[in-house]
């Protein structure tokens, strides 16, 4: 292909890496080669750069940014949302920028934007509810932009931006002097609709709008029951999307509508949830879409952004647009159409068995490329670490509804897979145009989708403000932190001690805000506030032995009798959770409930839709079996590839960057971590020498995280 040589001399080797991704295409792919393979077990640690801004006893921070570096000048994110320029060459601080203003903080954030007009340079990033303007070179705030260098989120939604919380996790995109923007909202019942916006780089006006729940007249509105842009939520692009500059075409990559796993008042298709979908850049307006899932009720987010690829087909030579999933299918579409470049077939799914629920009959299936993700198991696959453990397993898993992909959830408990976390995440593809071939991460995660019908609280005024405060916990964050609050480190924090590490100020803003997985619950605890801290700080009321007694006599009076009244007058008018979302299939001792791999790197020709290598990346030592291959590991981040003939990737729990040979999948060198690097790496040149960058989670010593770069010895 002759793609590779013409992009390459289109390259300022100063700005190999200036957009989030490496580019607008979203290729995460750099031209460089003064690391290669023959030289890449000779890179080392060149320097380290601590980004020192949690507050004390802070729990460890996140580490998703990937950074952007201009003219040497390498400009990235802490886990608590403080942006940083930093000299590329030798990891001093050049300047910092705190929104906060000295407060808590935090959540998910992976990068920022860089646009600039003449001797006007300018750093984008969200931060909270905000989008913030500075300077690049000094990191002061634009006062022009917005009001004093700051556009609320909050504002130009459906709500009264006074009650709700928007909250970007990935950077937004420039076309010309708009920087085009998603948002992560809310997955519970109640969340905002995730419209996607541009706004003007200058002056910070919001310029147009794309409603990706459909107004009345706009197309798409007939897959949606007839008021529902009034309610619905969700169908956001918090992962990013992609841009071509020449076609003035910007893509998204669209997430599901709320809640995620019951959708009764939400009958129909549901456009443009999960959809790839292509808009003029410039006006906001649709050119085309495709709808990766129809009614999802599996949260299948697409969680990457598109890959802006070219390809050979049938001797031609085709713009595409390759996307990647959390089911495992790859979808490869004609940049400019939106028709498929490999078949795609409908066909019939299970159907819902809760009341109120219509799945949709029929899902799409990409005939090529074959999954990339296991989407298939039987009692075979359970893992057996000991008879015990497998025992137990089969008996969980016999009892499970279970008829494949797309099942849909069920009160008797469905297994999922891959699951919420699997197929791959927001790290996406990484695309070497010399070759067409993308290479892509997965996770083999199996979990169950327990529903269960909640009531309205016909016993709240018989319980003391700290067991109202544990219903809300035990229905919203039970699933994912732990019934005990033990969570599951590094992805969902334990919440033991809570108040011995956050005020309570910070612990109800991190509540009603959400971040990254944790969706935000400023729905969810109107009017408890109280409740849910005094839960999560422990403030159990002293009861004397009688009022105890009566106390308990009120609960199950209360739970006995639920009135006409209070009840759903249908049971499409019921409110289901998932108790058991985002949760792990794990065996009684808390390992895997699937045989190995459970991570793997694939490198797909886009050209003929076939695999070139799989290996599985990452390894848990204390679980691989004796001679056998490493395990693979779970991880989000995504691969980066290099005209130097290597993939890097980390991301992995067992704290390792790695590097492998492009051409077929064998491990060149890694080199362990301080903490998991849950982020996807970069690679610049800067003084004449190639750097291989990536942030890193926070530990003891420094819970606000690190970036590390790497370099020739």
């Amino acid at each position: 292909m002759h793609t590779a040589c013409n992009r390459q001399s289109e390259y300022n080797v100063n700005r190999t890496w200036k957009v989030y991704k490496a580019d607008a295409e979203s290729s995460s792919y750099s031209p460089l080669t003064q690391v290669n393979k023959e030289n890449v077990h000779q890179l080392q640690l060149a320097w380290t750069f601590p980004m020192k801004d949690a507050l004390e006893n802070a729990r460890f921070g996140s580490s998703e940014c990937n950074p952007i570096i201009i003219d040497g000048v390498m400009y990235a994110t802490s886990a608590r949302h403080r942006a940083y320029a930093i000299n590329a060459s030798n990891g001093e601080k050049i300047w910092s920028f705190d929104p906060f203003d000295g407060g808590e903080g935090g959540g998910v954030n992976r990068g920022v934007t860089y646009w600039e007009k003449e001797n006007d340079k300018r750093i984008l990033f969200t931060a909270g509810d905000n989008l913030f303007a500075v300077d690049a070179r000094t990191g002061k705030l634009i006062s022009t932009f917005g009001k004093e260098g700051k556009v609320s989120m909050n504002v130009g939604l459906r709500d009264d931006p006074t009650t709700i919380s928007v909250i970007p996790t990935s950077p937004g995109i420039v076309y010309q002097d708009l920087l085009i923007l998603g948002a992560e909202v809310s997955e519970l019942y109640g969340a905002q609709p995730g419209w996607i916006r541009a706004y003007n780089i200058i002056t910070g006006k919001l310029e147009w709008t794309f409603h990706t729940i459909p107004l009345p007249g706009e197309p798409g509105y007939e897959t949606w029951p007839k008021d529902a842009y009034k309610y619905a939520g969700g169908v956001n692009d918090w992962a990013g999307m992609s841009l071509d500059q020449n076609r003035g075409m910007v893509f998204l990559a669209l997430g599901s509508p709320s809640y995620d796993f019951y959708g009764a008042d939400r009958k129909g298709k549901n456009l443009y949830g999960n959809c790839v979908v292509a808009l003029n850049a410039k006006t906001g307006k649709l050119i085309w879409y495709f709808q990766t899932v129809h009614h999802d009720l599996w949260d299948y987010d697409l969680p990457a952004p598109p890959n802006l690829v070219t390809v050979e087909k049938d001797g031609k030579t085709i713009d595409a647009v390759a996307q990647t999933t959390k089911s495992g299918f790859l979808f490869v579409f004609n940049r400019e159409t939106g028709e498929s470049l490999f078949p795609i077939e409908e066909r019939k799914v299970p159907p819902s068995h809760i009341p109120g629920e219509e799945a949709w009959p029929t899902q799409p299936f990409p005939l090529k490329p074959k999954p990339y993700a296991r989407q298939w198991m039987t009692k075979d696959d359970l893992s057996d670490f000991s008879p015990a453990a497998h025992d137990s397993l089969l008996k969980r898993f016999n009892s499970f509804r279970y008829e494949g992909l797309f099942t849909p959830p069920d009160t008797k408990g469905t297994l999922m897979l891959p699951g919420t976390r699997g197929g791959s995440s927001w790290g996406g593809g990484a695309f070497d145009p010399a070759t067409g071939i993308l290479y892509v991460k997965s996770n083999d995660s199996p979990e169950i989708d327990l529903l269960q019908k909640i009531e309205p609280e016909a016993n709240a005024a018989s319980q003391t403000v700290h067991s109202q405060g544990k219903t809300l916990y035990m229905n919203y964050c039970s699933s994912c932190h732990g019934k005990d609050r033990n969570g599951d480190e590094p992805v969902y924090p334990s919440l033991i001690g809570l108040k011995n590490r956050m005020t309570k100020e910070s612990a109800l803003n991190k509540i009603k805000q959400g971040g990254g997985k944790m969706p935000a619950f400023a729905g969810v605890i109107k009017g408890q506030e109280k409740a849910i801290l005094a839960f999560l700080f422990e403030e159990q009321p002293k009861l004397s032995r009688k009022q105890a007694e009566l106390l308990e006599i009120q609960r199950n009076k209360a739970a006995q009798k639920v009135t006409a009244e209070e009840s759903p007058k249908t049971d499409t008018a019921a409110i289901y959770l998932n108790l058991t979302a985002y949760g792990y299939f794990r065996d009684s001792e808390g390992r895997p409930g699937i045989k190995p791999p459970w991570g793997t790197l694939h490198a797909i020709n886009l050209n003929t839709g076939e695999y070139v290598w799989q290996i599985p990346v990452g390894n848990h030592p204390e679980l691989q079996a004796k001679d056998a291959p490493e395990t693979g590991s779970e991880g989000s981040a995504g691969p980066i590839v290099t005209a130097g003939g290597l993939v890097f990737i980390g991301g992995t729990r067992d704290k390792k960057l790695r590097a492998f040979d492009k051409d077929t999948g064998k491990k060149l060198w890694e080199i362990p971590l301080p903490a998991v690097a849950n982020a996807t790496a970069c690679t610049y040149m800067s003084n004449n020498k190639q750097y291989i960058a990536l942030s890193v989670a926070g530990d003891k010593d420094n819970p606000g995280g690190y970036i590390m770069a790497f370099a020739l010895h």
